[in-house]
């Protein structure tokens, strides 16, 4: 399954320990692989389920952790129906998580956000930065944005690629991410996303040309118009990130005009 297991117990227990900021909800794990995170999780006073792809290591928690065989699901995380998982209650996802699939993880995380108030875990170094990072900085992109706007994200500590086996290629990070007060964007939520993808797509080119994907020369032309005689920071010459999250809303709302304009 190309897994890289966690060996170092003080490392996974300090993982495990991370969902206690999170106190009086369930816990759902993401990937245990052979519970050495679960060993600590399972310990704690509050309900814990897992989810595990892999077979075989499905096989080995049934036979390891005979207090959880009821809450041992052999599931794909990606097709699970979140809602009936605590029978449509809150809960805290955390895990040490596959690489090649996390910011799947983590665009699921987003759309049942009202199921998960926070989410804890280990991921790709580079992901993490990405994730945590503020306009203006090389990491600032696509996950960044559409993470923040519903989460705070915190940075919490590095692991080296030493304290797995097989040791991946790369270093690792353990994140937090806390649900934010924003309740709606105020601005269409499936146009934001497509907005934010369309210019990070083309991060080293200005608005003026990444928008060119989405807009009509002429339409661009209007939009440039509109934000110089408005007066704010907000400009087709920035580069996308440059654009901090209620801007690219700003952005957002002027696209959907400019589009509707072009369907009437």
């Amino acid at each position: 399954m190309g897994q890289h297991f966690l060996t170092d117990l003080n490392i996974a227990k300090r993982i495990a320990d991370t969902v206690d900021a999170c106190p009086g909800l369930p816990v759902l794990e993401v990937g245990p692989g052979m519970g050495v995170m679960t060993q600590y999780l399972v310990e704690k006073p509050r309900p814990l389920k897992v989810v595990e792809i892999d077979r075989e290591s499905v096989a080995y928690l049934n036979e390891h952790f005979p207090r959880l065989r009821e809450n041992i699901m052999g599931e794909d995380f990606l097709r699970m129906d979140l809602s009936k998982v605590f029978d449509g209650g809150q809960f805290v996802l955390t895990g040490n998580y596959p690489y090649d699939i996390s910011s799947q993880i983590f665009f699921k995380m987003i759309d049942n956000r009202e199921l998960i108030p926070c989410c804890t875990g280990m991921i790709q170094h580079e992901v993490a930065l990405r994730m945590a990072s503020q306009p203006g900085t090389k990491s600032y992109g696509i996950l960044s944005v559409l993470i923040q706007a519903w989460y705070d994200v915190e940075y919490l500590f590095m692991v080296d690629e030493t304290v797995f086996n097989p040791p991946p290629k790369v270093k690792s990070a353990v994140i937090r991410m806390t649900r934010n007060a924003t309740r709606h964007l105020g601005c269409d939520e499936q146009l934001f996303k497509r907005v934010v993808k369309t210019v990070f797509n083309q991060r080293r080119k200005m608005l003026r040309v990444s928008l060119r994907q989405l807009l009509a020369d002429d339409a661009v032309a209007v939009l440039n118009a509109r934000l110089s005689a408005a007066g704010t920071r907000l400009s087709l010459t920035l580069r996308p990130e440059q654009l901090s999250i209620p801007e690219f809303v700003a952005l957002t709302n002027e696209v959907e005009k400019l589009l509707c304009a072009t369907i009437k």
